[in-house]
């Protein structure tokens, strides 16, 4: 069943998603060489708590996993496509890093991921991760009452496969809200015109995956969580929660407007 939020229901999700875009802000700025990815969990540990909020991945346990997941973020570095482990690794000079953070407060959940390199960057991977992110505005401009969810998918799919990159089929977005999973599912590919009716006060999670190589092919690593390129290629994966308005999208999880100078 897809939930319909009212304004004051998504505007409690707004709350939920800044809490998200902080932890995701405090973890890049502490993202450089020799830091461990334990360390960057800690600092969105320590964002997500101070807010008053919870971790929507922090023991979370779906059908395909074979443990909870033990972390607040989703640490992906190089071949790694999502769901990476937060671990002892200590980040190196030109490392692609995707994070991925969820947070719940008040009963609400906001979700969005980054991908940045680490030190000094290959063009080819900023041309990667310049994609998904045009790729993943190109999906949220198609979220607008009345549009299908076709035209979300195949906004994000044509800039991909445009740049040659592969995806993981079985991997895209989701809805959102009370849970940090809803239905309906948002694929990364699609046919316009088809799927489910977007519909104000909709709620869902758009997030495109993309891997280097070309290949569509992956595979889950022994943690039972990370999903890894089968070529080695490089991932990029991006993601913002995105509310269906009357006024066009509105993005629960965009960072927070620099404050204003009081300077004279």
């Amino acid at each position: 069943m897809i939930e319909l939020k009212s304004p004051a229901e998504l505007d409690a999700m707004r709350a939920a998603g800044l809490v998200v875009a902080d932890a995701l802000a405090a973890v890049r700025e502490h993202a450089r060489v020799g830091v461990s990815l334990l360390e960057l969990d800690e600092v969105a540990a320590g964002v997500i708590r101070g807010a008053g909020a919870g971790s929507s991945f922090l023991g979370y346990r779906p059908s395909f996993a074979a443990t909870p997941f033990p972390g607040f973020i989703c640490a992906s570095v190089n071949e790694v496509i999502v769901h990476g482990i937060p671990t002892g690794y200590r980040l190196r000079d030109g490392d692609l890093l995707g994070v991925d953070c969820g947070a719940h407060l008040d009963g609400w959940h906001g979700d969005s991921a980054i991908s940045f390199v680490v030190g000094r960057a290959d063009p080819a991977d900023l041309a990667l991760i310049a994609t998904a992110e045009r790729a993943l505005a190109a999906g949220i401009a198609q979220a607008v009452p009345g549009a299908r969810m076709g035209d979300v998918s195949a906004a994000i799919g044509r800039i991909g496969r445009a740049a040659g990159y592969g995806m993981p089929a079985d991997f895209g977005g989701h809805g959102i809200g009370r849970a940090m999973h809803e239905s309906p599912g948002v694929p990364n590919e699609g046919r316009p015109g088809r799927g489910v009716t977007l519909r104000a006060g909709m709620a869902i999670a758009i997030e495109p995956m993309f891997h280097a190589g070309g290949r569509d092919a992956y595979f889950e690593a022994e943690d039972g969580w990370s999903l890894v390129t089968v070529d080695g290629s490089r991932a990029a994966h991006v993601e913002h929660s995105v509310a269906i308005t009357e006024d066009g999208p509105r993005v629960l999880t965009a960072p927070r407007l620099p404050a204003a100078s009081t300077a004279p």
